[in-house]
């Protein structure tokens, strides 16, 4: 691969969110331009495959729910603010259980997006159409250098890559009643509506990281979680790090916020941390475009917050309900080995959550024997 092919990506990631940031400057949406940096450097895919077209109808109708949600309760809530994270935080999730599981990657943009209204101090509905403006100019930047870049290699490249357990989730297409009677979601929506209170209670300098915590990566499994809670830390770590390094530098301007995000881009996929690569993306953009003044105490204050919400979407998942992915790996493993049978699909769609909870248990290695133990054709494919 060419040089110039390999720099094409953090190119267009740099590029799209510098004409974000000074088109939403320009249309005068203010402090709202962090929203359209976000998404314009996520919706540039590494491969520059297409993403499905219903994408670009529902997430903005799902913005535009969550804002206009938390921007109508917060003035209806006269309730000290932990009830009223509870309340509107609550209302999102089950809005988000509404969606069919085919989409379900994009429930937690609702009771993430709905809370936005509680934490500043001039919500309005004007500032919530400023943001909702900036994401749609975002993903039409994002949209528009992507097809100027793509070249006719990757047209093969279509949709998004759904994962071993969205794509299991995605077969198995569940009524809405069976949604809400799924313990796992009320376990989920339960913990997040305490989570700010839990975060103000530890001393969490902004205890809303602590709620995005769990929102974020509380899963049915410990090893799902587990992989979430990794992804979570080490993208926050390395997404703090170009904009600490470019605004010490040259402050705050378009040219810079080039410079940080394209600066990630580039810099996870070559240590080899690419699978890390949105989270980082979305800290260096909330991290720059969002703050404005990067002050010392900030970047170490994030990453303890985020960490309390690790640790309590860890003890949830845990204690409540606990499903371990590796154990159930290994019954189905040990009953293909007894049958002779080739391993069932389930097994696939447990590999990467099981994979992940033996490393953090220590027991890797074991792992990777009983996986070499198993036919190719199946769980080793994985």
């Amino acid at each position: 691969m060419s040089p110039l092919v390999s720099l094409r990506y953090p190119l267009v990631v740099a590029l799209a969110a510098a004409l974000t940031w000074s088109m939403a400057h320009a249309l005068g949406l203010g402090g709202a331009a962090a929203y359209g940096v976000v998404i314009a450097a996520l919706i540039v895919r590494p491969d520059f495959g297409r993403w499905p077209t219903p994408l670009f109808l529902v997430l903005p109708l799902l913005v535009g729910v969550g804002l206009g949600l938390g921007t109508l309760l917060k003035p209806l809530l006269e309730a000290p603010v932990v009830w009223s994270f509870a309340i509107i935080s609550l209302l999102a999730q089950l809005m988000g259980q509404l969606l069919p599981d085919r989409l379900a990657m994009l429930r937690t943009v609702l009771p993430i997006l709905a809370i936005l209204p509680l934490v500043g101090s001039n919500s309005t509905w004007l500032s919530a159409w400023k943001e909702l403006l900036a994401i749609l100019l975002g993903l039409a930047v994002a949209v528009g250098l992507t097809a100027v870049f793509r070249l006719p290699r990757d047209e093969g490249s279509a949709g998004a890559e759904p994962s071993h357990a969205e794509g299991a989730k995605a077969a198995e297409e569940r009524s809405l009643a069976e949604r809400l009677r799924d313990g796992y979601f009320w376990r989920k929506a339960i913990a997040s509506t305490l989570a700010l209170a839990v975060g103000q209670g530890l001393g969490a300098a902004n205890p809303k990281y602590v709620y995005f915590g769990v929102v974020l990566l509380l899963n049915e499994s410990l090893g799902a979680t587990l992989a979430r809670v990794r992804d979570r830390m080490l993208g926050v770590t390395l997404g703090v790090l170009m904009p600490w390094l470019v605004f010490n530098l040259f402050g705050i301007s378009s040219v810079s916020l080039a410079l940080v995000m394209g600066g990630t881009a580039a810099l996870l996929p070559a240590l080899g941390l690419g699978a890390h690569l949105r989270t980082a993306l979305i800290s260096s953009g909330v991290t720059f475009a969002g703050y404005q003044a990067l002050t010392d105490w900030y970047i170490p204050t994030r990453w303890i917050d985020y960490l309390l919400g690790c640790g309590l979407a860890l003890l949830v998942c845990a204690l409540v309900q606990p499903i371990s992915a590796l154990r159930r790996f290994r019954e189905l493993a040990a009953q293909s080995l007894r049958t002779g049978e080739p391993p069932p699909l389930e097994l696939q769609t447990l590999l990467p959550t099981a994979r992940e909870e033996a490393l953090w248990l220590g027991q890797g290695e074991a792992f990777e024997a009983l996986l070499a133990s198993l036919p190719r054709e199946g769980a080793g494919a994985g």
